[in-house]
């Protein structure tokens, strides 16, 4: 009996089956079933779970947390001729280095994901929207297949609504907390271009948009202030006037006019 029963066992465990039993007189009977119950639980320890406990500090651990949610939605333009080079990009690198994004939506629609929600994507890159540097850390990344010259077809835009609609009620996310690669890095990014329909993603309840009717502005209205108010980083004045003129006129233009000034008021109310 004996014999049968060693020889199910591999050899390359018995030391440590052995080893644990040997300075230990049971019965026989007792002996091999402990030795089957070490068998079969592989006599071996959890693996040791990683930490970022601070080693200048005493671990005094607390039950009430729970996981970073992201707060905010960036949508970007790949620029590219098709989803699969965008895809195999966003998988690998560009030349400026590795980059991807949670999320990337085909020109027919097709919604494919890449990185988990409440992980890290590598998208925004270096910018600032309303005070906030690391945009990465608190955002999700959707990309569009759009060259940046070409309007976005009707069944990419659905899928888009459809997506924001689902990720804004999964974590909770303010459904006016969606902007662009451009917004948040108006000196370096003009993705997702003069072309995307802005006003459309507001009718659908998503992002900001200015009132048919706009009242005049109040006497002493500053629009750099409103522009910074607004969430732009105005360091770059020029930069951050071009970027709010492409979403909210569809325009290219530098300087900030009349218009321009009652649109701020307007989204300043909202």
């Amino acid at each position: 009996m004996l014999i049968r029963l060693f020889s199910f066992i591999k050899l390359k465990r018995l030391p440590c089956y052995l080893g644990f039993l040997k300075a230990i007189d049971f019965s026989p009977i007792i002996y091999i079933s402990l030795l089957l119950v070490l068998l079969l639980s592989g006599c071996v320890t959890a693996p040791v779970q990683k930490t970022l406990q601070n080693p200048l500090a005493e671990w005094s651990p607390s039950e009430n947390f729970d996981a970073r949610k992201p707060r905010l939605i960036v949508i970007h333009g790949t620029e590219m001729n098709n989803a699969e080079s965008a895809l195999l990009v966003l998988k690998s690198q560009n030349s400026a280095g590795r980059v991807s994004a949670h999320y990337l939506i085909a020109d027919d629609g097709k919604i494919f994901q890449l990185v988990e929600d409440q992980q890290r994507a590598w998208h925004a890159g270096a910018g600032r929207w309303r005070g906030i540097n690391d945009l990465n850390s608190i955002s999700i990344g959707i990309e569009l297949d759009n060259d940046g010259i070409e309007a976005f077809q009707p069944q990419q835009i659905q899928a888009l609504i459809k997506l924001l609609d689902d990720l804004c009620r999964r974590w909770d996310i303010p459904r006016t907390a969606i902007i662009g690669h451009a917004d948040l890095a108006p000196a370096r990014k003009s993705d997702p271009s003069a072309k995307f329909p802005w006003q459309e993603l507001a009718q659908a309840g998503f992002g900001y948009w200015y009132s048919d009717s706009l009242n005049e502005v109040p006497v002493g209205f500053d629009a750099v202030l409103a522009l910074r108010a607004f969430g732009y980083d105005t360091r770059d004045l020029p930069a951050a006037v071009v970027a709010f003129k492409r979403r909210f006129r569809g325009t290219e233009g530098n300087e900030l006019d009349a218009f321009d000034a009652k649109i701020l008021y307007n989204l300043l109310q909202q």
